[in-house]
């Protein structure tokens, strides 16, 4: 990434930065809809509004919401169909972020994209930096890396952020289908070798809300000093199953959720059509240095959206 503008996107005092969130209908969508309408004017689009497929539609939707800030967290992430379905993902994932960097440019503004764990293999024991060197095991992965890329081989004022495990109280995430699963069964197994961070839509749209309203008064300085790759992970690891056992333990005190018997299973007993990477575990120190921004532990994260379950419940 070289040649970058220095000039912020809303260096105009006397109005509030046009926001664009790419992707509204989902979990991390609908968070930043509502995060940042104290930052200005928000424009939100799901799949309905725009095929982000199509370069052509992609291309006349950013032209006509004019942003100053583009929130992409759109992106298709049927991990296991996207096997079946290269052209699709790739075209969603890798293609599109292009065209949102070519147009960031064209508009001088700031492109915000959400990247994930699986561009790793899973092979290193420790966690994951971003000097790490990718090597995803599925279409998915590899389509996000792509995207990545592309987004870093342009000029657009960008921020990256990979994320993992990511669910909330909307939406489709292994949370939900959890507690739906156990609605209908007295037992689960679940794979104990895969390892991660589970990370709510609610403090991804926080940190984000921090560090881009951080970026727009200019308190990171210029470009060339924030722009780039960040880790953005809630705090310390667990496994899949360790994840059911701590949310069937707070389903059952606080929802009165029947908690089903809990088995453990080795990857190798629970094939899928994609490889997922054992460890998956990011650092998050790059993101603290630069921006002083930390998410919190994944367990208080998991009692929040249990809290928000109580006082409004959803269904899958």
């Amino acid at each position: 990434m070289t040649d970058l503008p220095t000039e912020t996107p809303a260096a105009d005092p006397s109005r509030k930065p046009r926001i664009l969130v790419i992707g509204s209908a989902g979990q991390l969508g609908r968070e930043l809809e509502r995060i940042f309408i104290d930052v200005g004017p928000v424009v939100a689009v799901d799949r309905n509004s725009v095929d982000l497929a199509d370069p052509d539609r992609t291309r006349e939707l950013v032209r006509r919401a004019a942003p100053d800030v583009i929130l992409n967290a759109a992106a298709y992430t049927a991990v296991d169909r996207a096997e079946s379905e290269m052209p699709l993902t790739h075209a969603i994932n890798a293609l599109a972020p292009r065209v949102l960097a070519e147009e960031a440019i064209a508009l001088n503004a700031l492109l915000v994209h959400y990247s994930t764990d699986y561009v790793f293999d899973g092979s290193k024991p420790e966690p994951w930096t971003e000097e790490d060197s990718p090597a995803p095991l599925s279409v998915y992965g590899a389509s996000k890396l792509a995207g990545e890329q592309a987004i870093q081989n342009s000029r657009a004022r960008h921020l990256i952020f990979r994320t993992s495990w990511v669910y909330g109280p909307r939406g489709s995430n292994f949370l939900l289908t959890m507690l739906r699963l156990a609605r209908e069964r007295d037992s689960l197994s679940i794979v104990d070798d895969q390892i991660g961070t589970p990370t709510t839509s609610v403090e991804i749209a926080r940190a984000t809300h921090a560090i881009v309203k951080g970026v727009l008064a200019g308190r990171f300085g210029e470009a060339q000093h924030w722009c780039g790759l960040y880790h953005m992970t809630c705090a310390g690891s667990v496994s899949w199953f360790g994840f059911a056992q701590a949310i069937f333990a707070r389903a059952s005190e606080r929802l009165g959720v029947k908690a089903p018997e809990l088995t453990p299973i080795a990857t190798k007993d629970y094939p899928t059509p994609a490889a997922r990477p054992r460890n998956s575990v990011l650092s998050n120190a790059k993101l603290h240095a630069r921006f002083g921004v930390q998410l919190a532990p994944w367990q208080s994260a998991l009692d929040e959206v249990i809290a928000t379950l109580l006082r409004t419940p959803q269904s899958e």
